[in-house]
This record gives structure tokens, C-alpha cells and sequence, in this order.
């Protein structure tokens, strides 16, 4: 055992064993190694059998890495010890009193979608439209409320109003289903235990006998049936060691409970509290951007991270004009370090929401830069857009039978692969598109919304065709109703393509859905994105949490994008993007830039947010600011929406000529020469100028 390379603090935390011990752990101060020679002290020094303690991560992941770890100190020792996830815990605890909860051996255990079938059957069976009860957003509600260790029954008496009620039914045949299926599901592997244990003390005192000395990591992501299940098992001998940093919370929208970091020592009196605060990661100047950004948190254990390392550079903080600036700087930065011959895998560049992604893939590919979004597939490989693409190409073109096998039955239709397969053989009969083959059935609604989109799509900008596809074909209604993380990302990334097609028509004045798909086509198609470990990393900081890089870029600091919009009204949420923000700033070793810009067009709305509160609390004196000049042409001098328009006005384009007005809706559609023939443009754009009479 290693002990001489620990810190004073750390070998505090390794040598206090005996009662309940809280070990607030800082972003980079070695916790994983403490948590791994704690294990091993206590079996080769105390003469703790193995089989008595008890280590509890919150990833298989981790779990494997802490196994590893000790094995390396203990060597065979190590597999006798209980060191897995909470889930495998309950796996182990229901596998050994599966007779006194009432199932057989055999228990199947469910994944997420395995209960989203069953809920799906049990609306069918109930004739509920599940459009209006969507089985995702009641398979969450469910799952909610067993890890507040809330049953149907209980879940009845909060029913208030009549989709509650629904629910709680529900419920209640979902229990009996799993129940008489001999089946348990995620949650359930929480949840039984903690019945096990109120039913039959005399179980209860085997496992806390069984495990005399228990270790938690993460202990500030720790729900409801969690925290329950640790304090029953640590009752008797309260040998418990948590670790955690209440400043780490980030996951309160998961059922989290920051709390319950908080009330350690309400809960265990006599608990001995170590702070780790000298960090191996970061540049003294990186850690003190951190201290000032999370000292404005009320709801925490004071703490100040430090380190032995240099203080380094300055942290840089960069305004951009707009988020294509703020891309390009990245970009350049990027290309910069690696010219220098920094790996690529050392970079990363951290964001608050998915759809922020996009401005960066695009910078990076011109710059054939190669990178990975981590958590989540290259923009326009994304489920939702290849569908919102497939859409715009069948309105284009109806006989592209591609497009139209990919949403005919998006979002659901009831139009199945057998449909589908009487109307193929069909048109290989008659030797005609798909499209043509249509002619009754369920099919033909789609057809006939396919014309409509059609039709309407002649008045209007792109923009506003892909809103109104968003809301006729119900892609838009059905994620609303979803109410799930996914279903939220993805309706941020059709939102996010309002920014392209909004983009496009500032930048060309054109509304031709011929030259935005090829226009598309040609950043879509990038066979680059392969498996390839030397390549920059591009991801939310919820994706980013545990990883560290030498150097971080953090974009998007502005108010309503972080701190999100949807925390800004309410303290506690507000609290917890600040902590996120920790988060962020925490990842990077060698140099952090902190970047925002000042107009910034998402979800297709241009808005002008001032910089992020984060930016205020840091002393000016870590940070190195500049301000690029406003050189870019403004959506002002591109498009004058005071110009007025009639039929037969004359305009001249800078590159079609002269040509007449001949229709005016939201969009002007102009007929120029032979060679251009019709063609709509934004009104009042830059490139057309009225001819005065």
C-alpha cells in the first residue's frame, strides 16, 4: 500500500474507519484513490474481512475501475468485496429473498423499454389514445414516484385530477403485470429491498452484520430509495464513509438530492467531516475562476479548492459578435494548439445545450478539424433532423421514394411494413414512384398532408415551412408530449434547424428549397465521423462531468443559454447551473477560454443576452479579456422590412438581373430572365433593389 504518496488530509480520510465519516471530496483531489486505499486499509491493516465491506458507485463504469484498482493492492482479496452499482446491490438482495417478496427464481428484470411495452399494452387495453396519455411521460411519472419510494397506493391519494388518475390506474396494473410476469424493473431493484427490510428485520440485521463497513461515492447524486436503503444498511454499526461535493450536484433533474450531502451530519451526530481541497488537476488560476464562481452558492459546505501546480496562463475570456464569430474563434484557437502539437484529444469544447453543438461541427469541419460529439449523434445525423430533411425532400420532390419510407409512418401512423409492402409492389407493377401507388387507407392521409405541405409551402419562407411541418405532420406534439430529457434535446434540435434555414435566407435573400437541400447536402454528407480517438471533443458539461482535458473552451455564456432561461426564476435551479458552471471551469488542467457572443440566433430567433452572471463573480484579475470588433454585417444592413411592395414593381438582383414582382405574400416571388426563371426572395433583402418608376 501506497500511503506516502497521500496528502494530510487524504490520509485522514483513509485512516478514520470506525463511525460515520463525510469526505468532502473537490473537483480533482484525488477521491477514487482515497475511496480505493480506504478499502484496502481496512482489510490489510484493520483485518476487516472482505466480505464485510460494502463499496457503492453510481456507474458500472466506476465500479469496474474501483475493482481493478484494488485488485492491484489486494490481489484476489479483492473479488470477495462488495463493490458494485445501487441496481446491482438490490440484483444481489432480491436474488437472495426472492421467496420472502413473493417471486420465483427466475426473475426477469425489465429495462426502460421492456416498461415502456407493457405501459403501451396497458393503455391499449384501457382504449386510451395514447397521444393524449403518452406512455413515455407516464413510464417517468411512474419511475418518479417509486424512487421517492411512493407506491399506486400511495400515488392514488395525490391523484387530484383526472389524467392522474389515469396514471395511478395504471400504476396499479403495471405492478400487477410485472408482479404476476415475475418481473422487477430498475426501480424496483431500490424499492424491494427497502419492503424486504421494513417487513423482515431479522433480514435486515443479516445484511447490516453482512456489512459492518460501507463506502458510498457520489454521494450528492443520491435519490429518495437511495439514501433510505444506505441508512438502513449502515443502522447498526453506522461505519459509513460518504464521498462527495455538494458543488458537483448537477443531476437534481434526475432525482438527485443535494440534501442529503447536506444533512450528513443532521443525520449522524457524532460524524467526522475532511475536507479535500488540494486539487492535482488545475492551474492555481483555473481553481481560483472556480472558488469565486461557486462562492456565490448559499446552499453548500464551505470549501476552497487549491493546488501546489503553477498558477499557469490567465483564464481568456472572449466576447464574440455572433455565434458563428464565436465559432470561428474556437475554430482558430483549436487550429492554433494544434499546430503547436497539442493532441486533439486534449481539447474539448463544453456547451449547455445539444443544439449548441452545430455552430461547432460546421467551424470544425471547414477547418477539417476532426472531432466527436460526445452523448449524442453529428447534427444532421440526428433521428429528429434526417426526419424534418425527409420531409422537405418529399415536398420537393414526391416520387423521392427514400424520403417518404422514412416518415410515412413518423410520427406513428399505424401505416405497418405490410402496408408499406402492398404499396412497393404496387408501384413496381405500375413502374411509379411510391408516392403515385397511394390511393386509400391510412396512406392516403399522408399523402394528402404531403399536398397540403406542398401547396402552402409556395407562400412561404423556409423558416416557415419548417414550422409548419413541425406542427401538421404532429413531429413537434408528440416529443411536447413526451415530457423526457430525450424528448426535450430533440425538440431543441428541430428548433435549432429554424437557425439554418434562417441563416440561408438572411445570407442568400433566396427561399429555394431546391438550393437550401443542396446547399445542406453538401456539409450532411461527411463520411469523417468513424470511431478515431485523437479527435476534438465537443459535449454538454451534463456529458463532461468526471472527464478532464488540458484545454476547455466553454461557449454560450449568456444569460437564458447558461444560466438557462428555465432556472433564472427560481433559486435552487439557479444554484444548480452555477454548480454546473463548476462543473465546466473544473475540467480543464493547463488553459480554460470562456466564451459568449453578443447576438446569438438559436431556435431561429435572433437575441442580444447580456454576458452569463458566471463572468461577473470572477475577479477581473484571473481573467484576459477582448472584445472582437463588430466587422460582420448586421441582420439590419441585410434585410429593410420598412420597404413596401406591389405587383409589377420592377427590381434589380445583384446576380439575376432585372426582374417584376408577380406575387407577394410573406415571401416576394419574382420572375426574372429565360436563363433564371421564377424565384422567391426575402423581402427587403440586401441583393434586390426597387427600380423607381
Amino acid at each position: 500500500m501506497d500511503l506516502e504518496s497521500l496528502n494530510e488530509k487524504q490520509k485522514e480520510a483513509v485512516f478514520e474507519t470506525d463511525g460515520p465519516v463525510l469526505i468532502l471530496a473537490g473537483a480533482g483531489s484525488g477521491k477514487t484513490k482515497v475511496l480505493t486505499t480506504k478499502v484496502a486499509y481496512l482489510i490489510n491493516e484493520k483485518e476487516v474481512e472482505p466480505y464485510n465491506v460494502l463499496a457503492i458507485t453510481f456507474t458500472n463504469k466506476a465500479a469496474k475501475e474501483m475493482k481493478e484498482r484494488i485488485y492491484k493492492i489486494l490481489g484476489p482479496k479483492a473479488y470477495q468485496i462488495q463493490i458494485s452499482t445501487f441496481h446491482s446491490l438490490g440484483v444481489l438482495i432480491l436474488r437472495e429473498n426472492y421467496e420472502e417478496l413473493g417471486f420465483d427464481k427466475n426473475i426477469t428484470i425489465l429495462d426502460s423499454e421492456d416498461s415502456l411495452t407493457i405501459i403501451k399494452k396497458i393503455l391499449k387495453n384501457m382504449n386510451l389514445d395514447s397521444k393524449i396519455y403518452n406512455p413515455r411521460t407516464i413510464r417517468n411519472k411512474i419511475s418518479s414516484a417509486k424512487n421517492e419510494l411512493i407506491t399506486s397506493k400511495d400515488y392514488a391519494r395525490f391523484a387530484g385530477n383526472e389524467y392522474e388518475k389515469i396514471v395511478t390506474e395504471v400504476f396499479e396494473r403495471y405492478e400487477t403485470k410485472t408482479k404476476n410476469t415475475n418481473s422487477v424493473d430498475f426501480d424496483d431493484l431500490l424499492l424491494l429491498p427497502i419492503k424486504l427490510f421494513k417487513k423482515c428485520p431479522l433480514i435486515l440485521k443479516q445484511y447490516q452484520e453482512r456489512f459492518k463497513y460501507i463506502l458510498v461515492d457520489e454521494y450528492q447524486d443520491t435519490n429518495e430509495a437511495q439514501y433510505t436503503l444506505i441508512k438502513m444498511l449502515s443502522a447498526k454499526h453506522k461505519n459509513l464513509c460518504v464521498v462527495g461535493d455538494i458543488d458537483q450536484s448537477i443531476y437534481g433533474f434526475r432525482g438527485a438530492n443535494y440534501r442529503n450531502i447536506l444533512n450528513f451530519e443532521k443525520d449522524y451526530k457524532n460524524a467526522k467531516t475532511i475536507l479535500l481541497e488540494e486539487n492535482y488537476r488545475s492551474t492555481g488560476n483555473i481553481l481560483n475562476v472556480a472558488n469565486d464562481i461557486i462562492k456565490n452558492n448559499k446552499k453548500r459546505k464551505e470549501k476552497n479548492l487549491w493546488t501546489k501546480n503553477e498558477a499557469g496562463v490567465k483564464i481568456k475570456y472572449h466576447r464574440a459578435y455572433d455565434e458563428k464569430d464565436e465559432a470561428h474563434y474556437v475554430g482558430s484557437k483549436i487550429k492554433k494548439l494544434i499546430s503547436k502539437g497539442i493532441s486533439k484529444k486534449e481539447i474539448a469544447v463544453l456547451y449547455r445545450t445539444n443544439a449548441q453543438s452545430r455552430n461547432m461541427e460546421e467551424e470544425l469541419l471547414e477547418e477539417n478539424i476532426p472531432y466527436k460529439v460526445v452523448g449524442s449523434f453529428y447534427f444532421y445525423n440526428r433521428k429528429e433532423i434526417k426526419d424534418l430533411i425527409s420531409y422537405l425532400k418529399l415536398i420537393y420532390n414526391h416520387h423521392d421514394d427514400v424520403s417518404l419510407m422514412r416518415i410515412i409512418n413518423v410520427p406513428k401512423r399505424q401505416i405497418g411494413p405490410k402496408t408499406i409492402a402492398n404499396i412497393a409492389s404496387k408501384a413496381a407493377e405500375y413502374g411509379c414512384s411510391l408516392y403515385e401507388a397511394i390511393s386509400d387507407g391510412k396512406e392516403l392521409s399522408f399523402k394528402l398532408l404531403i399536398e397540403d405541405l406542398t401547396r402552402q409551402s409556395e407562400d412561404l419562407s423556409l423558416t416557415e415551412l419548417v414550422d409548419l411541418i413541425l406542427d401538421k405532420t404532429g413531429m413537434k406534439a408528440e416529443l411536447e408530449k413526451e415530457k423526457t430529457i430525450e424528448a426535450e434535446v430533440r425538440l431543441e434540435n428541430l428548433e435549432e434547424f429554424k437557425s439554418i434555414t434562417k441563416n440561408f435566407e438572411e445570407n442568400n435573400g433566396i427561399v429555394s428549397l431546391e438550393e437550401f437541400l443542396l446547399e445542406i447536402s453538401l456539409v450532411s454528407d461527411v463520411e469523417e465521423h468513424k470511431n478515431n480517438d485523437d479527435v476534438v471533443t465537443l459535449m454538454t458539461v451534463h456529458a463532461a462531468k468526471g472527464l478532464e482535458f488540458e484545454h476547455v473552451f466553454i461557449i454560450g455564456l449568456e444569460e437564458g443559454l447558461f444560466p438557462h432561461f428555465n432556472s433564472v426564476d427560481n433559486p435552487e435551479d439557479l444554484e444548480e447551473e452555477r454548480r454546473l458552471c463548476y462543473v465546466a471551469v473544473t475540467r480543464a488542467k493547463k488553459e480554460l477560454t470562456l466564451v459568449n457572443a453578443k447576438r446569438r440566433m438559436i431556435y431561429g430567433n435572433t437575441s442580444q443576452n447580456p454576458p452569463s452572471r458566471f463572468i461577473s463573480e470572477i475577479d477581473e484579475k484571473y481573467l484576459d479579456s477582448d472584445e472582437v470588433s463588430e466587422k460582420k454585417v448586421k441582420k439590419e444592413e441585410m434585410i429593410d422590412e420598412n420597404i413596401t411592395y406591389n405587383l409589377g414593381d420592377k427590381v434589380i438582383h445583384e446576380k439575376y438581373g432585372e426582374g417584376i414582382i408577380v406575387g407577394i405574400g410573406s415571401v416576394l416571388t419574382i420572375a426574372f430572365s429565360h436563363k433564371y426563371g421564377i424565384i422567391k426572395m426575402m423581402k427587403g433583402h440586401k441583393s434586390i433593389r426597387k427600380v423607381e418608376k
